[in-house]
């Protein structure tokens, strides 16, 4: 499938398919954001500058920002950070499919936070945007990537199935982005942005 068929399935999906928990209701779905923002503050130093790509409409953007972070957000669909800026005007937002990520961005970040959307990409589409992630880092910043390995990996064939990569050619591209692994317990891969080897 490719990231321009994703990208509209996204930016058309009702609310409620954006995320399981919704179908419990709004409280449920703010709550699973504050839970991974949560998870992602003990590891993103206070008060620093993050870029959330794939924001959709402020799930985990808008309590990252409560935890006083200066939080940009950025997605595909204008629709869904429509849906943001009507939770909270006050959130930076950058309409972008993360081709010209740090261009539209403006600045290097501090780290940059990417939740459920390598999964829904092929792996070339998603090598591109790790690299446009890593590139908006600065060196020694964080990327936080749910982006599962598997020693039997897929790439997904429409927006709802996950791809998961080979942990070599995982590897490989960490090394040639500057991309160091972290031991942590957050359920999503976290990295130093660091010099290229």
């Amino acid at each position: 499938m490719s990231a321009a068929n994703i990208i509209t399935a996204w930016d058309q999906a009702d609310p409620a398919a954006i995320h399981p928990s919704r179908d419990l209701g709004e409280d449920a779905y703010d709550a699973s954001g504050r839970a991974q923002a949560n998870h992602l503050a003990t590891v993103i130093p206070d008060g620093a500058r993050v870029l959330d790509f794939g924001a959709g409409d402020g799930r985990v953007t808008l309590p990252l920002a409560e935890l006083g972070y200066q939080v940009t957000a950025a997605d595909s669909s204008p629709r869904m950070l429509a849906r943001l800026t009507t939770r909270a005007p006050g959130i930076t937002t950058v309409h972008t499919d993360g081709t010209d990520l740090l261009a539209k961005v403006g600045r290097k970040q501090d780290a940059a936070v990417c939740l459920a959307v390598l999964i829904h990409h092929a792996r070339a589409t998603g090598a591109a945007l790790v690299t446009q992630l890593r590139d908006t880092v600065k060196t020694g910043g964080l990327l936080i990537l749910d982006w599962p390995t598997s020693d039997h990996p897929e790439e997904a064939r429409s927006w709802l199935e996950v791809t998961t990569w080979d942990p070599a050619e995982q590897d490989a591209l960490c090394a040639r982005l500057g991309l160091k692994a972290l031991d942590t317990d957050l359920p999503w891969s976290v990295y130093r942005a660091v010099k290229p080897t």
